[in-house]
């Protein structure tokens, strides 16, 4: 049986009060400064998390998921202001993205900041989200940047309830947040709750779908049509940053993705 501490922080009449949430959130956010490793709940299930500047915080995440030090990590973010500090640099496609999707279950891809003090892959994207999730939204605003993963071994179900993320993952875990079960409701009505996060890479001028997931692909492109001309001007942005041959901000066909995102 797991020895991680489990912290309720569910809504309704049988969940946290104001100050039981806000005392999980404490916890929550002195474990992974302590570099411990901590479940936290998302719109359709629960992850793994700490903070993504602990080297023996990311290096736990990695070995609890049985994952190669290679691996990239997804980010957590409280709001798109965040993304500047870890990212190399912002396109105009994926400030507009983030405006449009926000917090929700949209993941960019773009290229990490090379001078930061974690163990981020060398060359690898960085996959980063700002989740939906009220409590894990605070936690991410208390704290930073969360290093989080789908609270399961690598290829197995997303985990809905706290139980089943401690049964797979307890061992390396040092606390919980309880949220009930999740996924039952969809948080946003344009999305499906079932599905997890699109990623989509906004690294390059063409603009490329690499999982299909809870937004629609129509309404990505939907977002891209509406830029219009001023697409241009990021494009030659991103030419002139990465020597890229001209042409149009675009939408690629989704192709297989195998990174291990919420």
């Amino acid at each position: 049986m797991s020895s991680a501490k489990v912290w309720n922080c569910a809504d309704g009449a049988d969940g946290a009060d104001g100050a039981d949430r806000d005392k999980a959130v404490s916890a929550a956010v002195a474990a992974m400064r302590r570099g411990g490793l901590v479940i936290l709940p998302t719109e359709n299930s629960y992850v793994v998390a700490t903070d993504a500047f602990s080297l023996r915080g990311t290096a736990l995440l990695r070995r609890a998921k049985m994952q190669p030090v290679s691996t990239p990590l997804g980010l957590l973010v409280a709001s798109p202001t965040t993304v500047s500090g870890v990212a190399a640099r912002v396109p105009r496609i994926g400030r507009i993205l983030m405006d449009s999707f926000w917090p929700g279950m949209l993941t960019l891809l773009m290229r990490a900041q090379a001078t930061l003090a974690w163990d981020h892959p060398t060359g690898a994207p960085l996959a980063v989200r700002m989740p939906l999730h009220p409590f894990t939204l605070q936690v991410c605003s208390r704290l930073g940047p969360i290093a989080a993963s789908t609270a399961t071994i690598s290829g197995g179900d997303a985990p809905r309830t706290v139980e089943d993320a401690l049964e797979g993952l307890g061992d390396d875990v040092a606390g919980a947040c309880d949220a009930g079960t999740v996924g039952e409701q969809p948080w946003s009505p344009t999305e499906d709750h079932q599905l997890s996060s699109t990623i989509v890479d906004v690294r390059h001028r063409q603009v490329s779908i690499v999982r299909a997931g809870a937004i629609a692909d129509e309404r990505i492109e939907a977002v891209l049509r509406r830029m219009g001309e001023d697409t241009r001007d990021t494009v030659a942005e991103q030419e002139q940053a990465h020597g890229e041959e001209s042409g149009a901000a675009s939408l690629k066909s989704p192709s297989e993705n195998n990174q291990d995102q919420e």
